[in-house]
């Protein structure tokens, strides 16, 4: 069966019928099937045509054009970013352009790379994070960083942070000692920043010599900074900085929601050892208060069966 060649006029036809939220993916493919002579009039319609509050054919098109192949056209469409002062069209843009940069990824090439780089330099897109994640090379860690912050972009960059592995470390370490702008006046991104920033290191091969720069982490207000500082400190920290980590820890609960004090638990338990009269001294002192307060301490009652079901496991095994 001969398959005809579609027109010029007729891949004109199919391009504009790309603004059809229905039919605009059945027209994708056909565009798909015309293979490059498709890539012309998708361009026009990417780089000439004006951005819009509707996102999803503006998307379409470039999607269209990184099944295409055209690499050159998705990157001439983010390095060319004019600005757009209605919110709701700007947000929309933002989204198309996010996937341009993720479609980008599909080539580990030089000049995606610095297409990449020059986005980064003053706008935060998941997709750029997404991207930039796939080349693993640790000079775009600020970016990652400061993506780390954004509850949008977050998922993307901890998972380019995890993928470059102990070369990330450094700048982790730089970054959970950075409030921004100041310790006495951090901003939220700042704290959702350092707060990620220490449960990834907390996963990586840390040695006794980074505890001196995460040792004065012990001595803050937030609970999930705390907590996760400590837990970090009963792996490499020295014994009397471990037993400060452990009452830190153990001060932190009251403050603590469901999912931390989860973590703490599990802390307790795998050092139960170490963590024993610190333990026994919190519930000795919670058992102080009236019957009333002690039946709606919360702490009090995790911290009596962590150690009841450790005793109780260690001598079923003898």
């Amino acid at each position: 069966m001969v398959v005809r060649e579609l027109t010029d006029l007729e891949i004109a036809s199919l391009v504009r019928d790309m603004e059809s939220l229905r039919g605009g993916s059945t027209a994708a493919a056909a565009l798909i099937g015309c293979g490059a002579r498709a890539i012309p009039p998708l361009r026009r319609s990417l780089i000439e045509g004006p951005p819009r509050g509707i996102y999803q054919p503006r998307q379409l098109t470039v999607e269209t054009l990184a099944e295409l192949g055209a690499k050159e056209v998705l990157i001439e469409y983010l390095l060319d970013h004019p600005p757009i002062k209605d919110p709701v069209v700007r947000h929309a843009e933002d989204v198309v352009r996010s996937t341009a940069a993720r479609e980008l990824g599909r080539w580990q090439s030089d000049d995606v790379f610095e297409c990449l780089r020059q986005v980064t330099l003053d706008q935060l897109l998941p997709g750029v994070v997404e991207a930039l994640g796939g080349f693993r090379r640790a000079e775009v860690m600020p970016y990652f960083l400061w993506a780390l912050g954004d509850d949008v972009c977050r998922s993307c960059a901890e998972e380019a942070i995890r993928k470059l592995g102990e070369a990330a470390k450094p700048y982790l370490l730089g970054a959970v000692n950075s409030p921004s702008p100041s310790a006495e006046e951090e901003s939220p991104s700042s704290l959702r920043r350092r707060r990620w920033a220490l449960r990834i290191l907390s996963d990586l091969n840390l040695v006794e010599e980074d505890w001196a720069r995460l040792q004065k982490l012990l001595y803050e207000v937030d609970p999930d900074v705390v907590i996760t500082t400590a837990r970090i400190s009963l792996t490499i920290a020295p014994t009397p900085d471990k037993l400060q980590g452990v009452c830190r820890l153990i001060a932190m609960l009251p403050q603590a929601d469901w999912f931390l004090r989860t973590e703490a638990r599990t802390a307790l338990a795998q050092h139960f050892e170490f963590a024993r009269e610190p333990i026994e001294d919190e519930i000795a002192r919670r058992t102080e208060s009236s019957l009333k307060a002690q039946s709606l301490d919360v702490v009090l009652r995790m911290l009596i069966n962590l150690r009841n079901q450790v005793v109780e496991s260690r001598a079923l095994r003898g």
